[in-house]
């Protein structure tokens, strides 16, 4: 029988990680975030934020919920029906779900976007290489050529022809007063937090309340699924969508205990 206690976090390869562990998922998340740190990647308060949304997937069950679900299925028709959808890139996000992205980037004619606070130009440039060796041929951010309305952080600086232009925006990990900048933009938002209570997924068109690890691929497997829907359909499944029933749902599984 494995022994559970003596399974470090700190182990070389995500690999070393047994699947059967019980709380597996959230040692692979820890064990991306510090390769992110070392990398360049992800800037040290990425592990404050990850540990917060720790706290809120221990209380989902760390599992996908159905209105979790739901909403993955929703955001994948909004992707599907956009004319110019954006994939948003943060640091935590590159370091946990790169190829991921790219996965659902493909499959939804999506623009990939590195958008960060703590923002180098260094940092810029190792997400969109990390992407890359993910298979991602085009990065958009680099140039930061236009910037969203009433920010005053470098979180407002986007592309042009990326964010700045985007019809439907998925901003995974968001901070609070971008998601409302971006709403104050017009923007369709699609908000992954594993915090129902947080401002970024209230604002946000389909609020997504479930790790990003399971978040992404999940959807990708929708827009798979839905690709051959047609329009009249997709549009139906959006208009249906129940936002306040996603975040009262999740709130109520986490106030619930019932683990």
């Amino acid at each position: 029988m494995t022994d559970y206690d003596t399974v470090s976090a700190d182990v070389e390869h995500e690999e070393e990680i047994p699947t059967d562990h019980p709380r597996y998922q959230d040692l692979l998340t820890r064990h991306r975030i510090e390769r992110g740190i070392e990398k360049g990647i992800t800037h040290l308060q990425g592990m404050h934020a990850e540990g917060r949304g720790s706290a809120f997937d221990y209380l989902l069950g760390e599992e996908t919920i159905a209105s979790a679900d739901e909403a993955e299925r929703v955001a994948a028709a909004h992707l599907l029906l956009a004319e110019r959808p954006v994939l948003s890139i943060n640091g935590n996000v590159a370091a946990l779900v790169p190829g991921e992205m790219v996965d659902l980037a493909e499959t939804t004619g999506a623009d990939l976007e590195v958008n960060l606070f703590n923002r180098t130009p260094e940092r810029i440039e190792a997400i969109a290489d990390h992407l890359r060796d993910h298979g991602a041929e085009e990065v958009k951010g680099l140039e930061a050529d236009a910037r969203i309305p009433n920010l005053d952080h470098q979180r407002a600086k986007v592309d042009a022809d990326g964010i700045h232009a985007a019809d439907v925006v998925l901003v995974p990990l968001e901070d609070g007063d971008r998601a409302e900048a971006l709403e104050a933009m017009g923007k369709t938002e699609i908000v992954i937090d594993l915090n129902p209570l947080s401002r970024s997924p209230r604002v946000a068109e389909v609020p997504v309340v479930d790790n990003i690890i399971r978040a992404v691929p999940n959807m990708t497997a929708h827009a798979r699924d839905l690709a051959d829907t047609d329009e009249a359909e997709l549009r139906a499944l959006v208009e249906e969508f129940d936002r306040e029933a996603a975040l009262e749902a999740a709130e109520t599984r986490i106030r619930s205990g019932d683990l």
